[in-house]
């Protein structure tokens, strides 16, 4: 199953805290969607605080989801400003997204494992995908090239994601390590998508301080956000 950005018709909002998808992003000044950005709120104490579920209390300040961007906001002081009051920003806020980010992630893989949409290895990889569609691979960063470009040709408008570890990916799995993995369509796959591509900002090789691997894919306009 191809992974496509939805279109949208309606203009941005104008407030960045009113009705509707969009926010704009206090580095860039551009609004953008609210699922490529990061959501940030000022704790009672003063700490900013970010929101990556989008659900914590209080008036919300949004960045895009790359760690250049986060990097600029705290060097700037653009936090403080935004919210006219002192602030207490963490040297390492970036780090701290990027996990909260990568959790989210692993937790989608864990919970598409316990409902029976997740395959694991690589000829049971190969053999769902010659005889099924399937909504995301899943290949751990370290996973040998080859490997890699065989499971791609048997489905090659299948998204991947190579943003995680064997290790990692195993633990989401169940098991030790994991080097190949499959999910079903659906919107658990669908989800990933999403928060890969957030995490992709922070661990893609374009960005600041990159970690490993890369989310594959191919946008309508051919452009790179995390996606390619």
């Amino acid at each position: 199953m191809a992974h496509s950005a939805r279109k949208r018709n309606a203009a941005p909002a104008a407030d960045p805290e009113g009705p509707g998808p969009w926010r704009r992003c206090l580095v860039e000044g551009a609004t953008r969607p609210v699922e490529t950005m990061i959501r940030f709120v000022v704790s009672p104490d003063g700490s900013v605080v970010p929101d990556v579920a989008g659900r914590l209390p209080g008036r919300g300040f949004w960045l895009s989801a790359r760690r250049d961007t986060v990097k600029t906001a705290c060097a700037k002081k653009l936090f403080a400003k935004a919210a006219r009051a002192p602030v207490t920003v963490a040297a390492d806020l970036d780090a701290e997204i990027e996990r909260l980010l990568a959790r989210r992630c692993l937790d989608l893989i864990g919970m598409a494992r316990r409902a029976g949409q997740a395959v694991v290895g690589f000829e049971k990889v190969k053999g769902y995908l010659r005889g099924a569609g399937a909504g995301v691979v899943l290949a751990a960063a370290e996973g040998a090239a080859n490997g890699r470009e065989k499971i791609a040709a048997l489905a090659p408008d299948v998204p991947v994601i190579e943003l995680f570890s064997g290790e990692e990916l195993g633990a989401a799995l169940g098991r030790q390590h994991a080097v190949h993995a499959v999910l079903a369509p659906g919107p658990i796959a669908d989800k990933l998508l999403s928060e890969a591509a957030r995490l992709a900002g922070f661990r893609s090789p374009g960005a600041a301080e990159p970690g490993a691997g890369r989310v594959c894919n191919t946008e309508p306009d051919g452009n790179a956000n995390g996606l390619r």
